[in-house]
């Protein structure tokens, strides 16, 4: 933390002020090291400060919202896609994120039409998250990886840049 830099608890988050003299009129805000960075010009007053870091916080949690939905959006997410890619022949029981699945980015058991979802996958681009869910999807219908399988899913216009951008971060983690 530099001197510029003030750290103090807002609504039970730690939030690190940083003020910057090179800033003249822009605010941003990030994740870093399990706090709230918020950066700010020098010249802000306390006030000012105040009122852009509670304003920043909520951005910040309305941009995890939408790109980490809950399990009853994501559920709903994945049945909208079933009807629209699967001829609705798809129907999940259940959907739910999951942070013990190291390799895979979805798991399903056709039985009990349950899927779960790696929160790895949480933060990627919507289109990676909705080929992940049609992926589990289809196995409702196709349990293995045959042809048929395969041809549910180029149903969806991005199966081939979702799968591409899959192996891309699976190098990146793996090598």
């Amino acid at each position: 933390m530099n001197t510029a830099d003030a750290s103090r608890e807002v609504d039970g988050e730690t939030v690190v002020v940083r003020r910057s003299a090179r800033r003249r009129k822009t605010v941003s805000a990030f994740r870093e090291d399990g706090c709230t960075v918020v950066a700010i010009p020098s010249r802000f007053s306390r006030a000012e400060e105040d009122r852009w870091v509670r304003r920043m916080l909520a951005r910040l949690a309305a941009s995890e919202r939408r790109r980490r939905p809950d399990a009853d959006v994501l559920t709903t997410r994945a049945q909208d896609l079933a009807e629209r890619y699967l001829d609705g022949r798809a129907t999940p029981h259940a959907v739910t994120w999951v942070s013990n699945q190291g390799l895979r980015w979805g798991s399903c058991t056709p039985a009990s039409g349950t899927i779960r979802i790696s929160d790895r996958v949480q933060g990627m681009p919507g289109w990676v998250l909705d080929y992940v869910l049609l992926h589990e999807l289809a196995h409702l219908i196709e349990p293995g990886h045959d042809e048929a399988f395969w041809a549910l899913l180029q149903r969806y216009p991005q199966t081939e840049r979702a799968r591409g951008f899959l192996l891309g971060v699976t190098y990146a983690e793996h090598g």
